[in-house]
């Protein structure tokens, strides 16, 4: 099965960053999918002229974005969307958000683009071809211990108001690092881990159009990602991405010290 090419998807992607780019500086209409959690006029712009390239030349796929929801779900293939991956960001004039296009067959990850767009920077993976930004191959980090090691995570959770959050975990993990990053987009924080800026990146209550592309990014970097307990049920049970070396570590004496899958 011949997939949509690669360079298909970042044509678009890139296009799709230049629209957000271009319509920042506007006063866009803002709604409110809770007190805390907003979407821009722009996410929707966006999505729109994401899906609409998609149609165009495969108009048989199925859709699964962010503000757009699901259709055509029963076709093998299925592009998911998150146009605008760290709306507060975008809306508050700051750097780090980005488009994120994941496409799944038969509900496997085959391909995956982010774009940065305030940065020029694209990053992409197909399954088993590896992963790249601006078109040069990238890898994970080769440190090996947490101390030496600089993490991401963020705050879904708590944005939501869910009673089980992730500071138990940032007040355990933090200590324990050198550094600690929070970046406001999960597409970012996996796109550097798969480039090797971050050692690792951990979060709860995420969605599929927010990890998608930036898993399989992980993934063809050599790196791993797992749920909170060393399995494959994220994010549903928390999203844990590392360069592989300090997964063990992670999971023994953060979250589960009994967690199958914890040795690299």
């Amino acid at each position: 099965m011949k997939h949509p090419p690669i360079d298909f998807i970042v044509d678009i992607a890139s296009a799709a960053g230049a629209l957000a780019e271009s319509m920042k500086n506007e006063k866009l209409l803002i709604d409110y999918k809770n007190e805390k959690d907003l979407v821009s006029e722009a996410d929707r712009a966006v999505e729109s002229f994401i899906v609409e390239k998609i149609f165009k030349k495969y108009p048989e796929h199925g859709i699964y974005g962010e503000e757009g929801g699901k259709r055509n779900l029963n076709s093998d293939y299925l592009w998911v969307i998150d146009p605008i991956d760290g709306t507060t960001s975008y809306l508050h004039g700051q750097p780090f958000y980005s488009v994120s296009i994941g496409l799944k067959y038969r509900g496997e990850i085959v391909a995956g683009v982010v774009n940065a767009p305030v940065f020029r920077e694209i990053f992409s993976a197909e399954k088993k071809s590896g992963a790249f930004l601006n078109g040069r191959r990238i890898s994970v980090s080769t440190r090996k211990k947490l101390i030496e090691s600089v993490l991401s995570t963020g705050f879904t959770c708590v944005r939501a108001g869910l009673k089980d959050n992730n500071l138990k975990y940032f007040s355990e993990i933090v200590p324990q690092i050198r550094g600690i990053r929070r970046y406001g987009s999960a597409a970012i924080d996996l796109s550097y881990v798969a480039c090797g800026r971050l050692e690792g990146f951990w979060e709860m209550n995420l969605m599929d159009y927010d990890i998608c592309a930036g898993v399989l990014l992980v993934e063809e970097a050599g790196g791993e990602v797992s749920d909170f307990y060393g399995k494959k049920n994220y994010p549903q049970d928390g999203l844990l991405a590392t360069n592989s070396f300090i997964k063990s570590e992670l999971l023994g004496r953060i979250f589960d010290p009994n967690a199958s899958g914890a040795s690299r």
